[in-house]
């Protein structure tokens, strides 16, 4: 007998996730200011792989008419990407006449390709000038994307249906002030997380924004308002201590918890913050602030899954910088790797993701909004015809369709899956290290676009809701 295939719901939507700084390019063109990938790209390419700066993207507002149409022959009928911050605003926080002229243009563009964008407001792409005042450690920059956020929703508000507010909170906070990876290169564990609380109230006072605009008439009736963060479930090993469950509740309660408590209830964990604050990290709360947080409940939630987090009890309560440590890294024996990006593969996370919601917000609706394969010199591997043969993404995407599949069967409000990187493009400081697209980029061509073997997979899944 054959093996029965999952299908997907039919109002199950299919698309693609991209974002403005990772694909735009023209980077100082049409009154866009100096963002901070512009910033460190300036002070030292050399931390870019290859050498290749924040300049390019892959070329999307010269190619948007040709992708859009890729995307809709792909079998998609909608697509994440980002307004950047630095190019609908000038410095002194009024319209940019052509970056707004050029966000039209793109949301007229895909409407007639017969694509609905969902937007995303902010995804790690601070105007340099606004960092320079303190950044997200700055109550003025959080009141500084409070106003862009209203300007965005009030210009845009009859063309956009699906609005977000963040792209990963977590990761700026991880990143930048944490771990020393983006520019610039901190290790305060304090001063990451004063930038998670001031992320949380700007996500909060958006979301107001958007209701009041909504409210007025400014906003269609029919939009909706979610936040993106990047999901990882956590997992310690088996037999765990209590320290190792400890360590699990921190883990999970920053990446995790924080978030989903704030878009569900308007509040933080208070564990999280207690533990916090037993560690001597202080928060900046100020009178009013919980007001301000109980406006961030959301309509939705997009879920970025990559890969779990496992952890154990830590060697020590601080780490080599002095910095409050909640957790070591448990290295799982049975872990499947994605080798060229480190990163675990384990679809399994999306179908426990899925039924965390269901058990703890089980009013909360969810799509799936990133999720992908990145590979390194995927250019070696070519037919006759020179396609990329790339079974590995056909595998990786299957596997995880599937566990959400299984979720939706077992009561998960998943609604749908934006593919990560359908074409090729600029990734932070990886640039175009590890290629995550159905469709390739071909840098020493002009940019020029190649679906991938991979590509006519992904069609039929698109257009028949079979997982096969």
């Amino acid at each position: 007998m054959a093996e029965q295939k999952l299908a997907l719901p039919k109002d199950f939507f299919i698309g693609s996730a991209l974002s403005g700084p990772q694909t735009e390019g023209e980077w100082n063109k049409g009154g866009k200011l100096e963002n901070l990938w512009d910033t460190w790209s300036m002070e030292n390419l050399d931390d870019f792989y290859n050498r290749v700066g924040s300049y390019g993207g892959n070329d999307f507002m010269a190619k948007y008419k040709e992708d859009l149409v890729l995307m809709k022959e792909l079998g998609l009928d909608n697509y994440r990407t980002s307004i950047q911050w630095s190019r609908l605003l000038d410095e002194n926080g009024n319209l940019n006449p052509e970056g707004a002229a050029w966000y039209h243009e793109l949301f007229r563009a895909s409407a007639k390709a017969g694509l609905d964008v969902f937007v995303n407001l902010y995804h790690f792409d601070m105007p340099t000038y606004l960092f320079r005042r303190g950044g997200w450690e700055s109550r003025e920059v959080v009141e500084a994307y409070a106003h862009y956020t209203d300007v965005a929703f009030r210009e845009f508000g009859s063309e956009i249906k699906y609005w977000f507010t963040f792209n990963e909170p977590i990761v700026e906070p991880e990143q930048r002030y944490q771990e020393g990876v983006w520019y610039p290169k901190l290790h305060d564990y304090g001063r990451a997380r004063t930038v998670q609380y001031h992320i949380s109230l700007a996500h909060s006072l958006g979301v107001a924004n958007f209701r009041a605009a909504q409210a007025e008439g400014a906003v269609r009736a029919d939009a909706k308002i979610g936040m993106i963060n990047c999901f990882t479930p956590t997992y310690t090993k088996e037999n765990p201590s209590e320290a190792d469950l400890e360590a699990v509740r921190m883990t999970s309660g920053i990446n995790n918890r924080w978030w989903l408590d704030l878009i569900t209830k308007g509040a933080l964990p208070q564990d999280v913050l207690d533990s916090l604050k037993e560690g001597g990290v202080r928060l900046p709360v100020r009178a009013g602030d919980a007001e301000i947080l109980a406006q961030g409940v959301v309509d939705w939630l997009g879920c970025n899954y990559y890969h779990p987090t496992r952890v154990q009890a830590p060697a020590s309560k601080v780490d080599q910088y002095g910095l409050p440590h909640f957790a070591d890294e448990y290295v799982w024996p049975d872990a499947v790797m994605n080798e060229s990006r480190g990163w675990e593969i384990y679809p399994e996370g999306l179908y426990d993701f899925g039924m965390d919601c269901a058990k703890n917000y089980p009013e909360l609706e969810w799509f799936v909004s990133e999720n992908g394969i990145g590979i390194m010199d995927e250019y070696k591997n070519r037919d006759e015809q020179g396609r990329v043969i790339d079974p590995y993404r056909v595998d990786f995407v299957r596997s995880h369709l599937e566990a959400v599949s299984r979720a939706i069967a077992d009561g998960a409000k998943c609604r749908g899956y934006h593919y990560w990187g359908l074409i090729d493009n600029w990734s932070w400081s990886n640039a175009f290290k590890n290629r995550y697209g159905f469709v390739e980029v071909d840098l020493m061509d002009g940019y020029k676009r190649r679906p991938k073997q991979s590509a006519e997979w992904l069609t039929k899944v698109a257009t028949s809701h079979v997982i096969e």
